[in-house]
């Protein structure tokens, strides 16, 4: 659900108690394991860490590109990891650490879908957070987003 918060205390408060202690317990781990440089703010309805528009302007809707967020949605919460999204590597780690725990891995591109806390192994969403450093997350958005890279996608869907 779209929340209209503008801080992140707002938005925690708008969630009911169970959801706001899962996505606090959430958001503590993000921000122990977030590299430095991230922001964390409200954008789009749920809490987002992002890559300031100082560091990097030229994103394709303006805004500030988005790293990881958290969300609480009607039928479940999750937690983002667009650089899982853009890394087969650090799927595979990820797929790995909730078989490892014992846990269903419930995921879209960089969505992990959870319905409680113990849904997830914290170790693992803070071994990705942790994974990739701004600059490295800014020169992937950089080259994927070149002609080059923009050529590279349209080349891949061709294939399928």
């Amino acid at each position: 659900m779209r929340s209209s918060a503008t801080t992140v205390r707002e938005y925690l408060q708008t969630l009911p108690p169970d959801r706001r202690a899962a996505i606090d317990a959430l958001r503590k781990t993000i921000l122990a394991k977030l590299p430095r440089g991230y922001e964390e703010a409200v954008e789009g309805g749920f809490v987002s860490y992002q890559v300031p528009l100082s560091v990097y302007p030229d994103t394709y809707n303006k805004r500030p590109l988005m790293y990881a967020a958290l969300s609480s949605q009607k039928n479940y919460m999750a937690v983002y990891l667009c650089n899982v999204y853009g890394s087969a590597s650090l799927r595979k780690q990820l797929e790995a650490a909730f078989k490892a725990a014992g846990k269903k891995l419930d995921m879209g591109k960089s969505c992990v879908r959870f319905k409680e806390l113990e849904d997830l192994p914290l170790d693992a969403i803070g071994r990705a957070v942790a994974a990739t450093p701004m600059k490295d997350y800014v020169a992937f958005a950089k080259a994927m987003h070149s002609p080059e890279g923009k050529a590279a996608r349209k080349q891949a869907r061709a294939k399928r």
